[in-house]
């Protein structure tokens, strides 16, 4: 049995002041995502998972978190997430791109963290 390696950067967002939360899902998947899938062409998956706070029995209500969107980007091979990281850390998105994530984002909020997955398959055992 052998262990898939994924190499995945992740991309922490909180949406911009006096956005809905409904509005905020609507704009990134009707909007932004496909016009970031266009420029995407080194992924292997696009992924967004939106954050629905929940309580907790300890600490309470939990009705607003420090982000609204966790963004997923599976690069293809390691190449591709070097090159991709290299990129995202040194440079400044496409205009386009930057201005269409001043309809979307508080820009300010962003943080990015890499990801190394292994994952075995159970089903091959």
């Amino acid at each position: 049995m052998s262990d898939i390696k994924i190499h995945k950067i992740l991309l922490f967002m909180k949406r911009k002041p006096g956005m809905s939360v409904a509005d905020f899902r609507a704009y990134y998947e009707n909007n932004h995502a496909p016009l970031c899938a266009k420029s995407s062409t080194n992924l292997a998956r696009y992924i967004r998972r939106f954050i629905n706070p929940q309580p907790h029995p300890e600490t309470g209500p939990n009705t607003e978190m420090a982000f609204d969107v966790i963004t997923e980007l599976w690069c293809k091979d390691e190449t591709s997430f070097n090159n991709l990281l290299g990129y995202l850390t040194s440079a400044v998105m496409p205009d386009f791109i930057v201005e269409d994530e001043k309809n979307l984002f508080d820009r300010t909020s962003f943080r990015i963290a890499t990801v190394v997955e292994y994952e075995t398959d159970l089903a091959a055992g």
